[in-house]
């Protein structure tokens, strides 16, 4: 096992080192943020001046040692736009965006697995091809069509919850909901698929000859090994939220990360992108390297392979 989990630690630290490159290589290749500052009509001195002052007049195999540099002390420096430390800018961020990935991850696996595991026991019912097109629906359906489409219905229409903003329950429901959308229709699918598939094999039907109930058997033998591929796309699921709140932080004015990133590439904030973009690449990296390990535990045969 703890050679397995060394493995997995590898890949993590590996994934991390390529995200750091690739962001410090995109940003420098997205354009100046010293002119988008001081705009088009800036003195060459000018211009030269503040360069010079954020370190961007260097050649960039010194910019990448001294960004290295940085993100192994946790200095990201300050921000660009707004003159104070980005990671006090990110870290206000933090919480909101946790708050509606939570949520949203919640309500993916308390409403995916049941209605998984119930359409699998109604297989080839009315209630089973009714749940799988809401789930091909929710897994085709785009992050900011839903949120528009809730938008209009409970804000405009009914006037029953906020389009906009963070604070109560009825500010997270829409963005939550949205954000499960895709989390809801993958999870119930590959449920119903596990469900399936464990319900064919020979100890299940052996546990039923034994006479045990079907609650036993569906506790301890049909869920247990139905979980492992659950458990896998869960660890997916984290990295899809996390990604996919951009776009709905965006639709919703929610002030988290994702909203924080779009404004921060606008303006090429060079500190703020960097920082938020590991923090983001470290969470889904953990919560991958806790997956690999879970499923490790409920399967001994993966720390072999």
């Amino acid at each position: 096992m703890l050679s397995f989990t060394l493995r997995r630690m590898f890949r993590g630290i590996l994934t991390l080192w390529m995200v750091v490159t690739l962001v410090f290589i995109g940003l420098r290749l997205s354009g100046d943020p010293v002119v988008l500052m001081l705009g088009d009509e800036a003195s060459p001195d000018a211009v030269e001046a503040l360069r010079e002052k954020f370190g961007l007049n260097e050649s960039l195999p010194v910019q990448y040692v001294s960004y290295l540099q940085t993100v192994a002390s946790g200095d990201f420096g300050n921000s660009l736009r707004e003159r104070r430390p980005a990671t006090e800018i990110v870290l206000e961020r933090i919480p909101a965006t946790i708050e509606l990935s939570a949520a949203a991850l919640s309500l993916a696996v308390v409403i995916g697995v049941p209605a998984g595991i119930y359409a699998a026991l109604r297989r080839n019912t009315l209630v089973d091809r009714g749940l799988m097109a809401f789930a091909f629906f929710g897994q085709s359906a785009p992050g900011f069509f839903v949120g528009i489409i809730l938008i209009l219905v409970f804000s405009m229409t009914f006037q029953v919850l906020p389009s906009s903003g963070r604070g109560t329950w009825q500010h997270l429901l829409m963005p939550a909901l949205t954000l499960s959308t895709f989390g809801v229709a993958s999870i119930a699918r590959l449920t119903r698929s596990a469900t399936l598939e464990v319900l064919g094999n020979e100890y299940v039907r052996t546990a039923r000859a034994k006479g045990l109930r079907e609650f036993s058997v569906q506790t301890r033998h049909v869920m247990r090994n139905a979980a492992i591929p659950v458990v896998t796309v869960l660890g997916l699921q984290v990295g899809l939220a996390i990604s996919g709140a951009i776009v709905v932080e965006h639709v919703f004015a929610w002030p988290g990360m994702g909203r924080l990133v779009i404004n921060s590439v606008m303006n090429r904030d060079y500190p703020v992108i960097q920082l938020a973009v590991m923090v983001i690449a470290t969470s889904v990296v953990l919560v991958n390297f806790a997956v690999d390990v879970i499923y490790g535990l409920l399967d001994p045969r993966i720390r072999y392979e």
